[in-house]
């Protein structure tokens, strides 16, 4: 399941690219060229992926709390659902219910602090931006969180959303070094595989949670017998 969070991030990309893009051509990286330059932006996505395996573990550990109840199997198919439901319910409309307010309070929390850290130049400035930038909100990393709660455990979990962000790295790489590399239209052709690829990864965890007995995709759950038997003498 490593390898569908992969591949979630490299598909997904380009959907980080237009919501992280804007953060990435604003880097502070001055005239660095170089190994200078490159460093900075290795802190910068290093600070990415250290806030999403922060992420991943604390839901793994959410993930976990389940598996010890025996609701992994269950859970993976209800994180499969939710993975295909998203597509058809919009993030924008989870802002309007009440629940999520303190969410987006903090979000707003992350913003202030990232905007104040966009107008600094210090070389931990790079990671910090990075940090901060993979607690923004995006659909994309909901996936990767659902994905790490059915994993079921708590370095996997962090795992899981480190693979996510190892896929985002190349794309948003070239964002910083080269503006403006693909057309309107070709974006708009990539961003229509994004939906199909968070749809058959939610039927992977689906088939998963099945128990149908297929190796590494499908296992069947495990059960364990313990005796009760014993010898008077």
């Amino acid at each position: 399941m490593l390898v569908s969070a992969f591949i979630l991030g490299i598909a997904g990309s380009i959907h980080c690219a237009g919501m992280c893009g804007p953060i990435a051509f604003m880097l502070p990286l001055g005239q660095s060229k170089g190994f200078v330059k490159a460093f900075r932006v290795f802190l910068y996505h290093f600070g990415r992926l250290l806030s999403y395996s922060i992420l991943g573990l604390f839901f793994g550990i959410i993930g976990k709390s389940l598996h010890l109840f025996g609701l992994q199997q269950t859970l993976s198919i209800i994180i499969g659902v939710l993975m295909v439901l998203w597509i058809f319910f919009p993030i924008q409309r989870i802002k309007y219910f009440s629940f999520t307010k303190p969410l987006y309070m903090i979000i707003s929390k992350v913003k202030t602090a990232l905007g104040k850290e966009l107008t600094k130049k210090t070389p931990d400035t790079f990671l910090t931006i990075g940090f901060l930038n993979g607690f923004l909100p995006c659909g994309l990393v909901y996936m990767a969180v659902f994905g790490a709660i059915a994993i079921g455990q708590i370095w996997q979990g962090g795992l899981y959303m480190t693979f996510f962000g190892i896929g985002t790295i190349p794309l948003m790489t070239v964002m910083v070094y080269v503006s403006n590399f693909l057309s309107g239209s070709v974006r708009q052709q990539l961003q229509k595989a994004i939906p199909v690829v968070v749809v058959i990864i939610g039927l992977l965890f689906i088939i998963r949670g099945m128990g149908l007995g297929i190796p590494y995709l499908s296992p069947k759950p495990v059960t364990e017998t313990v005796s009760a038997g014993f010898e008077c003498r």
